[in-house]
């Protein structure tokens, strides 16, 4: 007997230690590089994950999706494929990669078959905050540093609020135009965490592109940052979407 229950926990630990089957990409949005993943991919690689981050250079959607194609390929096996904000662009015309096996939105764009960001932003509701962009310089997008913490990053730590603000990456206006071809939703699992208190992407805006992506949904209070605020419930969610499909 107590061979026998030695024998059944030794399986249980092999069977925790096991690395998991798929592999995860990270993704980012505009104005940020992918650093702003560092808490979600410590969760994920402690738990034994294969996970890549992704440096997309936000100059256009065409360039951006060939570099997350990229890291896809250099991967074995199936990948959860994660984007936050704009990188939900990147994801929804990426994923189309037969190694993605399922999506995850983080607050993040959701477009339809020629839609973009530009065209999901044209006409937002009355009422709607509205994201203090400057006008374009050169082709490229900022975003007031004075007004960063409060639209983007409202329960970041104040400090790292700050060092992103100062540290933003110029948002190529090509970026924001790119338009989707075949949208990977449409044929693949999609999941998408709301965060609740975004200022960039408004709540109502977010279960919208959710509903239409047919994608499981979950909700959690936190800014459009919330994938640095709140690494632990992130890195959660897109393990579900590992362990599912």
């Amino acid at each position: 007997m107590n061979t026998q229950k030695s024998n059944q926990q030794q399986n249980q630990g092999n069977a925790t230690s096991a690395k998991p089957s798929k592999a995860i990409v990270l993704v980012h949005g505009g104005f940020v590089d992918g650093s702003g993943w560092a808490g979600v991919h410590k969760i994920l690689k402690n738990q034994g994950y294969d996970v890549v981050v992704v440096q997309n250079p936000t100059k256009s959607l065409a360039d951006d999706v060939a570099t997350t194609k990229a890291a896809i390929d250099s991967l074995n096996g199936e990948v959860v494929l994660v984007g936050h904000s704009y990188g939900g662009v990147v994801i929804t015309e990426a994923g189309t990669h037969p190694k993605v096996s399922s999506l995850v939105y983080i607050t993040a764009f959701a477009p339809d078959k020629g839609e973009s960001v530009s065209s999901l932003i044209a006409n937002p509701p009355p009422g709607a905050p509205v994201p203090p962009i400057l006008p374009p310089k050169d082709g490229y997008l900022f975003l007031d540093r004075a007004k960063f913490a409060a639209s983007f990053a409202a329960d970041v730590e104040e400090n790292l609020a700050s060092f992103m603000a100062d540290s933003q990456v110029p948002w190529g206006l090509d970026a924001l135009a790119g338009t989707v071809t075949e949208p990977a939703w449409k044929s693949k699992p999609s999941y998408y965490l709301v965060a609740t208190e975004d200022k960039m992407i408004p709540p109502p805006a977010q279960r919208a592109m959710a509903g239409r992506a047919q994608a499981q949904v979950t909700e959690v209070p936190g800014s459009h940052a919330i994938y640095v605020s709140k690494p632990a419930e992130v890195a959660e969610f897109i393990r579900q979407a590992a362990e599912e499909n």
